[in-house]
This record gives C-alpha cells, sequence and structure tokens, in this order.
C-alpha cells in the first residue's frame, strides 16, 4: 500500500476571518476524506520581519519552507489586490528556492469582488508560479467573494461555484495520482 500524497494549502489573506481561509479550510476538509495528507499554511501567520527580511534561518521560514518542499501537491488560495495576489504571497514565494515546485502539482484559487478580475490567475497567479517548475499546473478557479458565505457553521458555496470547485479539485487529484504512478515506476 503507497503513502498518500502530501498536500500543503497556502493561505495569503491578511485578515481572519476571510472567505480565502474558509475556501482553503473547505479545500482540506474534502481532501482529507479523499485520505490526503493535508496542512494549511496561513503566510499571515508567519513572522512578519522574517518573511519581509528574507531571514532563511528563521525557524518558522524554515518549516514553512519544508512544507512545500516535502509536499507532492501545493495549492494557493489568495484574494486579488491590484488585478494580482497579495503582497504577503508574493513575499512568501520570494523566500522559497528557485525550483520550490519542482514535480509538485500546483492548484490555483483566487477570490474577487469583480469579473473584471476573472483573469488574475492566468495573467499574475501563472506566470509567478511557473517560474518555480511545477510537474503541473491545474487551471485553477477565479471566484466572485459573494459566492462564498462563511459562518458560524462554516463555509457555504454557491452550487454552480461548488461544482466548478469540484472539478478542479478532481482534476489537481488526478494529477497527483498520475504523478505518484509515474514516479513509483
Amino acid at each position: 500500500m503507497t503513502e498518500p500524497s502530501s498536500i500543503v494549502i497556502v493561505t495569503g489573506s491578511p485578515t481572519r476571518p476571510s472567505r480565502t481561509t474558509g475556501l482553503a479550510q473547505l479545500v482540506g476538509q474534502r481532501l482529507s476524506r479523499d485520505a490526503f495528507r493535508v496542512r494549511v499554511l496561513h503566510v499571515r501567520d508567519l513572522p512578519a520581519e522574517a518573511l519581509l527580511h528574507a531571514d532563511f534561518s528563521h525557524p518558522d521560514i524554515q518549516r514553512a519552507s519544508q512544507w512545500v518542499a516535502q509536499a507532492d501537491g501545493v495549492i494557493l488560495v489568495s484574494p486579488v489586490y491590484k488585478a494580482a495576489y497579495t503582497g504577503m504571497l508574493k513575499a512568501f514565494i520570494d523566500i522559497l528556492p528557485q525550483f520550490a515546485l519542482r514535480d509538485k502539482v500546483v492548484l490555483p484559487l483566487q477570490v474577487g469582488g469583480t469579473l473584471a478580475h476573472v483573469l488574475a490567475i492566468d495573467y499574475a497567479m501563472r506566470p509567478m508560479l511557473q517560474s518555480l517548475d511545477p510537474r503541473l499546473i491545474v487551471s485553477g478557479l477565479f471566484m466572485l467573494d459573494k459566492t462564498i458565505e462563511v459562518g458560524a457553521d462554516g463555509v457555504t458555496l454557491f452550487p454552480d461555484v461548488d461544482s466548478r470547485l469540484e472539478q478542479v479539485t478532481q482534476t489537481f487529484i488526478e494529477g497527483l495520482r498520475a504523478h505518484a504512478m509515474r514516479t513509483r515506476c
């Protein structure tokens, strides 16, 4: 029996609670039910000074980098800021090694307030991720913030958004399984 794939979900939201954080928790729960080992890394919880000064020796920065290095798959979840991703997420990506996503399957997810930012994944996030040499970047999904409700009972998505999220998550899972088959052969 093979060991389940390891996934790290990296969130770039500076606020708590947030729709982005709720979305990350929802995706993490779904993947955990499918027997994946899931860790959620909230970049906002890393020490700001260490992150902004690229203090690679800081234990929290080293731990976060190790989580990414040890993962088979990486999911990045960010609100749209300035038609891209948050500076916080970019600061984290900048401290990772040049080929930090090599041989990893990556799923970008973004939450925005207007359809004017629907291409933020393709024009901003995907090129940044591609520079880290991933095996596969799944198409990803942009969601309007008004389609995600965060309450005391958890996260609720509009039905059409939920089905689209299920589709991209399934594509991510298929990519992980295909990669696992290649590495076993």
